[in-house]
Order: structure tokens, then C-alpha cells, then sequence
């Protein structure tokens, strides 16, 4: 049924819930999966003056940084588990980026923190956003 899964990863141990369960369909479907890592660009919101540049970069490297983490941390649990993996970080908007790795796929699997209120308003969910958006199957792990 599901040949073909994308995990987004944000590295959080809700996210590490959502990878857990997600690994566990994936080998009772004999699935392949990949694990994809977003790095928002904050160029447009962070560097205000000329000054500020050399610490976006230096914010940007480092995003990226944890991001490779978190996806190298996945592919471990992947293949103990035995399963055919893909890793990818890429740069853009988290809900466009990971819409746009979908169509690639059968099944989206996301936890989610379950914010409500100022937080939920706040932070927004890239996890309600993909949700509302996809064309695909999403599978939500609410994580507390």
C-alpha cells in the first residue's frame, strides 16, 4: 500500500515519536523512506543592517548543522531497523518544502506538540499546515 514514506524532521523528540512509529509502518510495509530536514530561510527578518549579515550566515551554518544531525540520528534508527533510507536538508519554507517532497511519496509521517491558544497562534504548525495542504495520507503522532 505505502511504498514510498517521507518523515520531515525537525530533530525534537517529537519528532523522534513520529520516526519511531513511522519506521514501524514503513517495515510492515516494506517501505522506503526518506527523512527530510527544513532550514527556514531568515535572511529577510534577521539581517536588518549591513552588521548583522556575518551572524545570519553563521546562524544559517549552524542551522544547518543540527539539521544534518537530526536526519544522521533517523537514518541510524532506519537501518537498525533495516530499512531502505533517503536523507535530504534543504533551504525554503517548511510547509512548501515538505508539500513539495510529497509528491514523491504515498504516506507523510509528522508528530505534532498539540500547542493551542497563544502558542498554537504564536509558533504556528507546520504539521496543521501540511495537513490542511496535502493531497497525500498524513499520519499525525501527537507527542506531549
Amino acid at each position: 500500500m505505502y511504498k514510498k514514506i517521507l518523515m520531515p524532521t525537525d530533530g525534537s523528540s517529537c519528532s523522534q515519536t513520529a520516526i519511531r512509529e513511522g519506521l514501524g509502518v514503513a517495515r510492515s510495509m516494506g517501505a522506503q523512506v526518506t527523512f527530510l530536514y527544513v532550514v527556514e530561510n531568515i535572511s529577510s527578518s534577521l539581517w536588518i543592517s549591513p552588521e548583522s549579515v556575518p551572524y545570519g550566515l553563521e546562524l544559517i551554518e549552524d542551522l544547518k548543522r543540527v539539521g544534518n544531525e537530526a536526519l544522521s540520528k533517523a537514518r541510524e534508527l532506519a537501518q537498525a531497523a533495516g530499512i531502505e533510507v533517503e536523507t535530504k536538508l534543504v533551504e525554503a519554507r517548511p510547509v512548501e518544502a515538505i508539500l513539495a517532497e510529497a509528491k514523491d511519496h504515498d504516506l507523510i509521517v509528522m508528530g505534532t506538540h498539540g500547542r493551542s491558544g497563544l502558542d498554537r497562534f504564536m509558533l504556528g504548525s507546520v504539521t496543521e499546515a501540511v495537513l490542511h495542504r496535502s493531497d497525500k495520507p498524513v499520519l499525525v503522532l501527537r507527542c506531549k
